[in-house]
């Protein structure tokens, strides 16, 4: 350790501003990493030969380790330090990248994108710790939040133009190399000017409780895409169990802790309720919907991967600016008006695309994805101020962890759900030729015309389906919300 007194040493001015930088750099690719498979997946399916379940874990890998990790790796930088905890994860996502990039197999990818999630999942908490380090002066601080928070979405936003441009020019294991230089770069410049490292060997990490988590959500996961395959009973079931046993020992070790990650009573409070399923559901909504609308696009439009990722980011941009707008109005349209209204919004959006997609009308498409991404901007913004401002003082940083874990989570429920759920709908709707997969119809020499024919019904029943969700997410929120609940029961702490 660098240091371990009480008082850091505080960075030079212009290098507050430069290691802010670095930070950015650093929370960039973990967005970037969440969605730069979007436009890939095709491009795997032909290098790797991928299965559906396999091109569903590549995917999913990295959210679910992350979100499994992220309510603890929090007190492991406490722990052992934020500024070394940060470089931990900076080496250990290089590692990673590496592997990923030359990964022999659909597997070996797999457990390369796992360990992804682990360095994301140590960066992302170190990365918020170390501006409240850098930055003691309150103005300075709250822009340099701001820019963190900014960074973070146009990471995401970035994740299928990145993958589409160099899918566009390189080989597919390009769009981990990527991350090598900005590793090195941000490595070098924390040694150099990062403020220096406290740790507090006091804190007790319990990773034990991480581990159930995942175990939860895998077996969910593997649930979902079971019962859609509707092939193995016995994996249907297992799966089920699974998620059911992760959920209760996840809980039951909660109980026992003396300082767990979640107190469960937190929830009691409909604001910070509302505000984390709001959160889950937004990620839901727009992950899920640019994953199967570049994957629509490109088998069966024939767009390339930069052309598909360029379109979904018409959503994520403007998600982006409407996020910002969600937190100046916030005060006076109130928490309600903004989230159960901008999923309204989002709902619109989406009934749109799904005119401009049976009408083959892509202005009316592309207005769509903007109305269904602006929607969901306004519901992002103001559901993270509901969970982080409902929640007590001394429950400060489990009410972070648990609005950057509902955000993963709706990741990983999206991809899940449309991984599995569309290749569902394409069989029901082909010949049995052409089942086994959407490249198989495609290549098929007299029935690749129903192929593409089949994919665009299964797509519309897709936007279906996720009109449906974000029918319940207005009817949920605008129930949570009655009253637009200012007081919480932790108001007096």
């Amino acid at each position: 350790m660098s240091s371990l007194s009480s008082v850091p040493k505080q960075p030079p001015t212009p290098h507050k501003w430069m290691f802010l930088a670095v930070l950015s750099l650093g929370l960039f690719l973990v967005g970037v990493d969440n969605s730069v498979l979007y436009t890939a997946l095709p491009a795997l399916r032909t290098a790797l030969n991928t299965t559906e379940l396999q091109g569903l874990w590549i995917i999913n890998a990295y959210p679910l380790v992350l979100a499994g990790l992220l309510l603890g790796t929090g007190t492991l930088g406490d722990k052992i330090g934020h500024r070394r905890m940060w470089m931990i994860g900076l080496v250990i996502f290089g590692i990673a990248s590496l592997a990923a990039a030359f990964s022999p197999n659909p597997w070996a990818l797999i457990a390369a994108r796992a360990l992804l999630g682990f360095a994301a999942a140590t960066l992302m908490p170190a990365t918020l710790a170390l501006l409240r380090t850098t930055f003691t002066d309150p103005r300075e601080l709250a822009t340099a939040i701001g820019i963190w928070a900014a960074t973070a979405s146009v990471g995401a936003a970035a994740g299928p133009v990145v993958g589409g441009f160099l899918l566009g020019h390189f080989w597919w294991g390009s769009i981990f190399l990527i991350n090598i230089p900005v590793v090195i770069i941000a490595f070098l410049t924390t040694l150099a000017i990062a403020p220096a490292n406290i740790a507090s060997p006091e804190k007790h990490w319990d990773l034990l409780s991480s581990l159930y988590a995942m175990f939860a959500m895998f077996g969910m996961v593997m649930f979902i895409k079971e019962i859609a395959g509707q092939q193995h009973m016995w994996i249907v079931i297992a799966s089920l169990i699974s998620a059911i046993a992760g959920a209760v020992a996840f809980k039951l070790r909660q109980d026992k802790l003396v300082a767990p990650l979640i107190e469960f009573s937190i929830f009691y409070s409909r604001m910070f309720s509302a505000g984390a399923l709001a959160a889950g559901m937004s990620l839901f909504i727009i992950g899920g919907s640019e994953l199967m609308t570049t994957q629509r696009f490109q088998m069966s439009a024939g767009y390339t991967p930069l052309q598909a990722g360029l379109l979904v980011a018409v959503a994520a941009v403007a998600a982006f600016f409407t996020s910002a707008l969600g937190g100046a109005i916030l005060h006076i349209a109130g928490f309600r008006t903004l989230i159960s209204g901008g999923f309204t919004i989002a709902g619109i959006g989406l009934t749109i695309v799904y005119f401009g997609v049976l009408q083959t009308l892509l202005w009316l498409t592309i207005t769509g994805l903007a109305l269904m991404g602006a929607g969901i901007g306004l519901v992002m913004s103001v559901s993270s101020t509901a969970i982080i401002g409902s929640a007590p003082k001394s429950r400060a940083g489990m009410a972070a962890a648990v609005e950057e874990v509902s955000y993963e989570i709706g990741t990983v429920f999206s991809v899940a759900i449309v991984g599995s759920l569309l290749p569902f709908f394409y069989r029901k709707n082909v010949p049995t030729a052409i089942q086994s997969s959407i490249v198989d119809g495609l290549a098929h020499p007299t029935l690749a015309d129903s192929a593409r024919a089949g994919y665009d019904a299964a797509y519309l029943n897709m936007l279906l389906l996720m009109l449906i969700f974000t029918a319940i997410a207005v009817v949920v929120t605008a129930y949570a919300l009655r009253g637009n609940p200012k007081e919480t029961p932790y108001a007096h702490e």
